[in-house]
Order: structure tokens, then sequence, then C-alpha cells
């Protein structure tokens, strides 16, 4: 029995990255980090972001951001401020957004409606960030 050539595998690192320079794949991918409800799941999903986007030195550069803090904000023991989050996403072609947890993606409240949600009974219903490409 003559064994068939199996070419070899492509490393996975490598493929995600190329995946991720694709917004809407970054956000995708982003989401389903905040669903894991794990911050050391997200900030790893942020690192590859970032790493996908032309590594530290290039997102902090675009950024407005100091390229060691950025190292410290993703690193497994960093807690990015808001404003660092936001600037990170924006330097990958993203944004924040936050939606109501029972609304299925991609839907979107009408302009006209009011700031929080509610239930009928009047309590605010929880909320769950997005991370989303710009319009």
């Amino acid at each position: 029995m003559k064994r068939e050539s199996v070419p070899p595998a492509v490393p996975a690192k490598d493929y995600l990255l190329r995946r991720l320079q694709d917004p809407a794949t970054a956000a995708a991918y982003l989401n389903a980090a905040v669903e894991d409800d794990d911050p050391g799941a997200f900030l790893q999903a942020l690192r590859n972001v970032t790493d996908a986007q032309g590594g530290i030195g290039k997102v902090a550069n675009f950024a407005g951001l100091n390229r060691q803090q950025l190292y410290r904000t993703l690193s497994e023991r960093g807690n990015p401020e808001l404003r660092s989050l936001v600037r990170i996403l924006s330097a990958a072609g993203l944004r924040l957004e936050v939606t109501p947890k029972g609304q299925p993606r991609g839907a979107r409240r009408s302009r006209g409606a009011a700031s929080g949600s509610r239930t009928s009974k009047g309590t605010k219903t929880a909320s769950r960030s997005r991370v989303t490409t710009p319009a």
C-alpha cells in the first residue's frame, strides 16, 4: 500500500491573523470573545486583532497610545480603560456598541427610541457590549 503525500498544514496563528485583517471578521471574532464572559478571552482576541492590523507599534501609533502602555493594556493582566479600548478598536476599523441582551445581532433600534431599554413593567433590561464595523 502506497502512502499519499499530505500537504503541510497551514499554521493556525498565521491563518487567523490573515482572516482578522477583515474588519467584519474581526468584529465577529471579538463579539464571540465577549460572549464567553471571560475578560482574558476578550483581551487575547483583542491582541490577535491588534497583531493582524500590523502589530503593537503600528496600532499604538495610529491610536495615539504609548507602545509600552499598549503592551501592558493587552497583557494577560491588562485592564484597558474604555478610552484605550475605543482607540484600539478604532485603529482596527471597529467601534464599540452596546445592545440589549435579548436583541438579535444586527438588529438596531430606531433613532427615536429612549436611551435605556425597558420591559413592559418598567424594569431596565441588561445590555451586552458589541463590536461593530463602522457604517
